[in-house]
C-alpha cells in the first residue's frame, strides 16, 4: 500500500470497534502499535492537520507506510494485546511500556482474612492470581472497585481466629466510613469473610452474573419493603458490578494456551486469521490470503498454514478453528461449539472476516449487515438474522387485550409485514397465556400457508413470557427452526428459553440497539392499536348496552352519523327507515329512558 491517497482510503474503511492497530516504514518494519476504543477514529487522528500534531507524531506519521489491524471485544483486550506486541516487538515511536517490566496482577493473598493487593511479582505460593492488567491504573481501578463492593479490608494486620480473640486491634477509620467491616474486632466473622472473598474471585474469573442477580433481587426486596436506604445501598454496589460488564471472557480464563485458526472463503481465494492465546491473552494475531487454485479445499488450505506458521513442539499443543480438520496431526485440534474457546474462535472469524473485506473493497458489507452479523455472534445463532419478528402485549387497566408482531428484514422495519392480534382465548389481563395464543396462531398460520419463518423471534417480557412462547412453538413442532430470545426491564438483559442467566451484552453494542429498536417498535404498534380499540369502545360502549343492536347497525349508524349525540337526536321516522321500526324502538326506548332519569 503507497503513502498516499489509498492510504487515506483505507483508513476510511477502518471499523468504529476496539482493536489493536500497527503501523509499519517502508521496509515493513514494525514502528509503532496502539490501542484505540474505535480503530477508524483513532488512526484518523493520526491523519488530520498536521499543525495539531506533536514533533514526534509528525515524525511518525512521515514514516508510515502500510497499517494492520485486530479487532478485539474489548478496550480490556486491546490492552493486553497492545502491551504484548510492545514487549515482542519493541517498535521505534512506542517509549512507552518498553522498560523491562512485568505485567501487573492481581493477587489474593492465601491467609485467613486474605487481602487484595496489585504486585508484579508472580508466586503462586502467596496466593492466587488475576491479570495481566494492561497497567497499573487498570489494575487499581478493579481493586477499588472490588473492595467497595465487598468491604474487604486494606491493613497489613496479621488477622487469625487467635490473634482476634485477643482484642489487641481498634477499630480505624476504614471501618467508620464504610469501608470495612472490622474482621479484626469480631465484627465480620472468618465464614462471611471468605464467602466475600469467593465471589471476588468469580468475578476476577468472568463470572459475574451469580452477583449481578444477587444484587437485583436485594434491590427488588428492599424496594417492595419499602426500605429505600437499603435498596439504594445495593443499587450503589451493582453500579460498581456493571464495571466488569464488558471484561473480556478470554482475559478471565487465564489457562488457555491456544492457536485459533478461522478460514473464509471467496470464490478464488481463501482468508484466514490466526491467534495466539497465552495464559487467556491474545499475543498475535496474523492475517493471510492464499489462492484456492493452489489447493483442493478448506481443510487443505487451513493445513498448510497450520504448518507454516505454528512451529512444532514437544509439548501437548491445542489448536482449534471454524472448520473440521480430518488430516493426521501430532497435536489436539477442536471445532468448539460452545463456552469461551467459541468466543475465541468467532473473534478470529470476525477477523478473517474484515480481512476478507479489507481485500474486496468493492464488496464492502452495508451498515445493517455489520450489526446483523454482530447480532449473530452476540447471540451464538446460526444463521445471520436477516428476518426477525418481536412481540409485545398491551392490556391498559385490563381493558381491549390486545398483542402486536413488527417485522425486520435487513435490520429495518417491514410494516408490511407488521400484524396485531386481538386476544381471543384468554379472559382477563394474562400476558403470559395472551403471548402463548399470539405466537401459536402466528406461526400456525404461516406453517399453514407454507411461508417462511423467521430467522430470530425476540419476547419483550422476560422469562415468564418467553417460556410461554417457546412452549408454542414446541406444539407446533418448530421449536429447532427457529431461535428466540426474550428481553427483561429496561433492555439490561437478554434472555433464551431454559437458561438461568441472562447473556450480557455490551451496552454500547449495535447488536443491542437493535433489539431495542425492535422493542420500542412493537410497544408502540401495540399501544397504538391498544388506544384505537379503548377509542372506538368509548364512542360504541353505550350503544353495546342495548339489548338487540349488534355491531353491524352500531357501524352503520356511525358511519353516517358520526356520533352517539346524532343518533339519539334523529327524528323517529328517519331512524326507522335506517334500521328498521324493531331497532329504532329500541334506542328511542332507551333515550327515554336515559332522559328521564336526568
Amino acid at each position: 500500500m503507497s503513502k498516499s491517497q489509498d492510504l487515506k482510503q483505507y483508513i476510511a474503511s477502518l471499523p468504529q470497534e476496539p482493536g489493536v492497530y500497527r503501523y509499519y516504514d517502508s521496509t515493513d518494519k514494525l514502528i509503532y502499535v496502539g490501542k484505540a476504543k474505535k480503530l477508524k477514529n483513532r488512526v484518523s487522528n493520526y491523519f488530520q492537520d498536521s499543525k495539531n500534531l506533536n514533533y514526534k507524531t509528525k515524525a511518525l506519521v512521515r514514516q508510515i507506510h502500510r497499517i494492520e489491524y485486530t479487532i478485539v471485544n474489548s478496550e480490556f483486550d486491546a490492552f493486553l494485546l497492545e502491551n504484548s506486541l510492545i514487549k515482542e516487538n519493541t517498535p521505534k515511536y512506542n517509549i512507552q511500556l518498553k522498560d523491562d517490566k512485568s505485567f501487573p496482577y492481581i493477587c489474593i493473598t492465601k491467609e485467613a482474612f486474605p487481602k487484595i493487593i496489585g504486585t508484579r511479582r508472580f508466586r503462586e505460593i502467596e496466593g492466587d492470581y488475576y491479570g495481566p492488567f494492561s497497567n497499573v491504573k487498570a489494575m487499581n481501578t478493579v481493586i477499588d472497585s472490588l473492595k467497595k463492593l465487598y468491604s474487604i479490608r486494606s491493613c497489613s494486620l496479621p488477622l487469625s481466629e487467635k490473634t482476634i480473640e485477643k482484642k489487641n486491634y481498634k477499630l480505624c477509620l476504614e471501618y467508620h466510613i464504610g469501608n470495612c467491616l472490622a474482621p479484626c474486632e469480631g465484627k465480620q466473622t472468618m465464614i462471611d469473610y471468605q464467602e466475600k472473598i469467593h465471589e471476588i474471585k468469580k468475578i476476577l474469573k468472568g463470572n459475574v452474573h451469580e452477583s449481578v442477580q444477587y444484587f437485583q433481587e436485594k434491590i427488588k426486596l428492599y424496594s417492595e419493603q419499602l426500605e429505600f436506604e437499603k435498596a439504594h445501598f445495593y443499587k450503589i454496589k451493582l453500579d460498581y458490578l456493571s464495571k466488569f460488564q464488558n471484561k473480556s471472557i478470554i482475559a478471565g480464563t487465564k489457562d488457555i494456551n491456544l492457536h485459533a485458526l478461522s478460514i473464509t472463503e471467496s470464490e478464488t481465494t481463501a482468508y484466514i486469521n490466526h491467534l495466539e492465546i497465552v495464559n487467556g491473552s491474545i499475543i498475535s494475531s496474523t492475517n493471510s490470503k492464499v489462492k484456492k487454485v493452489l489447493f483442493e479445499s478448506a481443510e487443505e488450505i487451513l493445513t498448510h498454514i497450520i504448518i507454516k506458521e505454528i512451529p512444532v513442539q514437544t509439548s501437548k499443543l491445542e489448536i482449534i478453528s471454524n472448520i473440521e480438520l480430518s488430516i493426521e496431526t501430532p497435536f489436539t485440534f477442536s471445532v468448539p461449539k460452545i463456552g469461551d474457546k467459541k468466543k475465541i474462535i468467532d473473534l478470529a472469524l470476525k477477523n478473517a472476516l474484515q480481512y476478507k473485506l479489507d481485500q474486496n473493497p468493492k464488496v464492502k458489507e452495508s451498515s445493517n449487515t455489520r450489526v446483523l452479523n454482530q447480532l449473530k455472534s452476540d447471540l451464538s445463532l446460526t444463521d445471520l438474522p436477516i428476518h426477525i419478528e418481536c412481540f409485545d402485549n398491551s392490556n391498559i387497566q385490563g381493558t381491549n387485550p390486545v398483542a402486536s408482531m413488527v417485522c425486520f428484514k435487513n435490520g429495518k422495519p417491514s410494516k408490511k409485514d407488521y400484524r396485531h392480534f386481538k386476544i381471543k382465548t384468554v379472559e382477563g389481563p394474562n400476558d403470559f397465556d395472551s403471548m402463548y395464543e399470539i405466537v401459536s396462531r402466528r406461526y400456525s398460520r404461516l406453517i399453514n400457508e407454507n411461508s417462511p419463518l423467521p430467522n430470530l423471534i425476540v419476547i419483550d417480557g422476560g422469562k415468564g413470557q418467553l417460556g410461554l412462547a417457546q412452549k408454542a412453538l414446541i406444539d407446533l413442532g418448530i421449536k429447532d427452526k427457529i431461535p428466540m430470545i426474550g428481553t427483561a426491564e429496561r433492555l439490561e438483559e437478554v434472555y433464551t428459553p431454559g437458561d438461568t442467566h441472562p447473556i450480557y451484552i455490551n451496552k454500547k453494542a449495535e447488536s443491542l440497539k437493535l433489539i431495542q429498536q425492535l422493542r420500542n417498535e412493537a410497544h408502540r404498534f401495540a399501544i397504538t392499536f391498544h388506544r384505537n380499540l379503548r377509542s372506538k369502545s368509548s364512542i360504541t360502549n353505550e350503544l353495546n348496552n342495548i339489548k338487540g343492536i349488534g355491531e353491524h347497525t352500531i357501524t352503520q349508524l356511525l358511519k353516517k352519523y358520526k356520533s352517539n349525540k346524532n343518533i339519539y337526536e334523529l327524528p323517529f321516522e328517519e331512524l326507522k327507515q335506517e334500521i328498521g321500526i324493531q331497532k329504532a324502538t329500541l334506542i328511542k326506548e332507551y333515550v327515554n329512558k336515559k332522559r328521564d332519569s336526568n
